[in-house]
């Protein structure tokens, strides 16, 4: 027997293999795709997962404006922030927020989700959000999948 066969093996930034996603938005629940699209970005669906290092893939949400919220949520539900002041309490909705651009949303819903850390900084970059089915990364090849059939 060879124990040389139970070394765990960590990915590093040489040894990863990072690919472009497509995911499409179109009547999903913001929070269901938010979560599985931090899982990508984050690398979790991968059996070479190392927490310490970025190797999820780069993924494009196609369709944003199209995402759902059920119930009052586009209203009721609140997001705050604080500048520092005092009185500096702002708060703001998912309708004020998509207003500015959905882009915005989908970044404050799954920045929640990743890490809080430069690590967690840098994965958001490799997030890319577009309204219309359009995109301008088609030079990456990206593979497109299906959320739904993700746990």
């Amino acid at each position: 027997m060879d124990t040389l066969s139970y070394k765990t093996i960590s990915a590093n930034k040489a040894t990863v293999k990072k690919e472009w996603v497509v995911v499409d938005a179109t009547g999903q629940s913001l929070g269901r795709i938010s979560s599985k699209v931090a899982k990508l970005l984050r690398g979790k669906y991968k059996p070479d997962f190392t927490p310490h290092v970025d190797c999820g893939d780069n993924v494009i949400i196609i369709n944003a404006d199209k995402v759902v919220l059920t119930g009052k949520k586009w209203t009721d539900r609140i997001y705050l922030s604080y500048t520092g002041y005092p009185g500096g309490q702002r708060k703001t909705t998912p309708e004020e927020l998509f207003k500015k651009g959905s882009d915005r949303l989908f970044r404050k819903a799954i920045k929640g989700m990743l890490p809080k850390n430069r690590l967690g900084d840098h994965i958001l970059s490799n997030l890319h959000v577009y309204d219309g089915a359009e995109h301008k990364h088609e030079a990456q090849q990206p593979r497109f999948i299906d959320i739904k059939l993700l746990r």
